[in-house]
């Protein structure tokens, strides 16, 4: 199993379940300006990552790659025993891809094309606003929890990704307590301490 990443992407969180399930696996960093090489193409047409390839077969979509992942190591109960264990896994998941992903574009440059620059810097403070309300949500789902679901599960990879896009960025999560606990925690687990440290360049 082979697992094509970037630093600083959301294919950390593929890392770091491939690392708690106990799955063998290489990790093949990829530069961002290998992105659009034709070799790196005719694994993902649209040119992103994470990409897991696994034997012939290709898979591509961060929140399918961590199901794929959570089903071939059942014995790591990374998405729960129950239906509705289950369930909960996958909603805090889809919040996460869907919602919180989606509204980090504006800081990530995807309105850098507005002429008026007026706007762009407008989708930016309703993007800190957008996202500061969605933090206070997670913020209050791990209220009395370490983790999203009650137990580890594929969706809180997800989410130390997206904090760290947060302090990156240098947004607002004042008071928001339970996901700074969290996010303590969690860079203590020794998957995502390797995880962290694949990152880092090579000396």
């Amino acid at each position: 199993m082979k697992l094509y990443y970037t630093p600083g992407t959301c294919a950390m969180a593929d890392y770091i379940a491939l690392e708690w399930a106990g799955l063998p696996f290489e990790a093949q960093h990829v530069a961002r300006d290998d992105w659009k090489s034709p070799a790196f193409l005719a694994l993902n047409p649209l040119g992103a990552v994470p990409v897991l390839e696994d034997e012939d077969w290709v898979l591509t979509q961060n929140a399918a790659i961590l199901g794929y992942i959570a089903e071939r190591a059942p014995q790591a109960e990374l998405t729960g025993d129950t239906a509705h264990d289950r369930a909960e896994t996958q909603r805090w998941l889809a919040f996460l891809n869907a919602d919180v992903h989606p509204a980090f574009h504006p800081l990530f440059g995807a309105t850098r094309w507005l002429e008026d620059k007026t706007l762009e810097t407008r989708s930016k403070d309703l993007a800190r606003r957008r996202l500061r309300t969605l933090f206070e949500l997670l913020d209050r789902q791990l209220e009395g929890r370490d983790w999203l679901t009650g137990q580890r599960s594929i969706a809180d990879p997800y989410l130390f990704v997206v904090l760290r896009w947060a302090h990156r960025f240098e947004l607002d999560l004042s008071g928001l307590d339970n996901l700074a606990r969290f996010f303590e925690r969690i860079q203590q687990d020794p998957g995502v301490v390797r995880a962290l440290a694949a990152e880092q360049p090579a000396d």
